[in-house]
């Protein structure tokens, strides 16, 4: 009896959950923001923000422990086989020739100057807003990397939605976002392994259990999957059994990265790299996966981390207000200031530098993962943690409406044009 009394729980929970994330994301497409910044918010709002404020004792029936331990596991799910998706859908065209060049440095002018201006909040902020235990240098190396993605998914959609995916300024924007996820996942994973092994030896497993993975996955796994893709061109669909084969890997990819310390989305990330870039392939992936993900089990995501987002600090006190206006301007000015600066060094007009510092400064759902695998492992504490989660929500929020304000319409129809060249010093 008591099972299903607990399933009952469960099945309330993810019911408010989808209510809430559907409802909220509706509401920001009416103000012309993605989708995701709605489902973001309403996470946080089912959290002590709103829902725990106004009906604590509703909230607590509807959110026990056990309860979130089991959204915990099902948000895990989720994101390892978004991170699959994410990394399958790249398109690898794209990172060759002139344009691999332009975008890596544009993808080095966000990482760099944002990682550093983190790096040295994390040292101001470091006896404040620091885990018990950690060291100095992993908390800078976190903040910093946390601050310096950027979130290719949700770029990649509004450039599509948009019409201007293909088009220079848009594929240098897109590979550039591309870039900075897969250093900051591999950056991420070399985090983890020094802050939370808790030896030097521990440490050295976890890195060359992920080297070991990622080479062997990306090159014999790589050729294996090569003949599925084949076989899919062949029968024009991924037949069940394929399909069922193609998410055993998934899963056994993210159990061992999990296992060896690095997180499951990292393992998911990379057998996505993996996958053969088959029209099919691609086109099946999205049919079967993505609906169920992204509407179900990514919202489940964004609740948990609306539960763990603590927001005592910004009451009548205001502890923690100067903190976030420091952590806040910290990441906006280095992703905008850094690539607006390359993009216009490149030839671009100073609108098409800011709409790219605009879209860059988008972090979205992959800066909420990256906190939470930091919270998971005791590299952040629930302060630093509520203060992250208002800047992935703003800094994505102020993405579109920078983007529009620096390209209008009647611009950017004119996205295709090539730049000019930069003048000779």
């Amino acid at each position: 009896m008591n099972q299903i009394h607990f399933a009952l729980q469960v099945f309330a929970a993810l019911a408010v959950v989808l209510a809430a994330t559907t409802l909220c994301g509706r509401l920001a497409l009416l103000v012309r923001q993605p989708r995701v910044v709605g489902e973001m918010v309403a996470g946080v709002l089912l959290g002590p923000a709103l829902f725990g404020a106004v009906a604590p004792g509703v909230q607590a029936q509807l959110f026990p422990a056990d309860v979130k331990s089991t959204l915990y596991v099902l948000s895990t799910i989720g994101l390892t086989f978004y991170m699959f998706l994410v990394g399958s859908s790249l398109d690898h065209k794209l990172t060759t020739g002139a344009n691999a060049r332009k975008a890596g440095v544009l993808a080095v002018s966000g990482i760099v100057p944002t990682f550093l201006l983190g790096a040295g909040a994390a040292v101001v902020f470091y006896d404040s807003l620091s885990p018990e235990g950690t060291s100095m240098w992993v908390f800078m190396l976190f903040i910093g990397g946390a601050l310096s993605i950027t979130a290719f998914p949700m770029l990649a959609r509004i450039l599509q939605e948009r019409g201007i995916a293909n088009t220079p300024i848009g594929g240098l924007t897109l590979v550039a976002a591309a870039i900075d996820d897969a250093v900051a996942w591999a950056f991420l994973a070399l985090i983890i392994a020094v802050g939370a092994s808790g030896s030097p030896s521990g440490a050295l497993k976890t890195i060359l259990g992920a080297a070991i993975f990622a080479t062997l996955m990306l090159t014999v796994g790589r050729k294996w999957l090569a003949k599925l893709g084949e076989r899919a061109e062949r029968d024009g669909k991924l037949s069940r059994d394929m399909m069922a084969l193609i998410l055993f890997i998934v899963l056994l990819s993210g159990w061992y990265t999990d296992w060896i310390g690095v997180f499951s989305v990292f393992g998911g990330f990379i057998t996505g790299l993996a996958m053969p870039k088959s029209p099919v392939v691609r086109q099946e992936l999205e049919t079967k996966l993505t609906d169920l993900n992204s509407i179900l089990l990514l919202p489940v995501f964004f609740a948990f981390s609306g539960l763990n987002t603590r927001v005592d600090g910004f009451g009548s006190g205001g502890a923690l207000w100067f903190q976030l206006a420091a952590i806040m301007l910290v990441a906006f000015v280095g992703k905008y200031v850094g690539c607006g600066l390359v993009v216009k060094a490149q030839g671009y007009s100073w609108r098409y530098a800011s709409a790219v510092g605009g879209l860059m400064n988008a972090r979205g759902l992959m800066i909420l993962i990256f906190i939470n695998i930091g919270l998971a492992y005791d590299l952040v504490t629930p302060e630093m943690f509520a203060i992250l989660v208002a800047v992935a929500i703003v800094t994505t929020a102020a993405a579109m409406p920078i983007y529009r304000a620096s390209l209008p319409d009647h611009l950017e129809a004119q996205a295709n044009v090539k730049p000019s060249p930069a003048p000779v010093p």
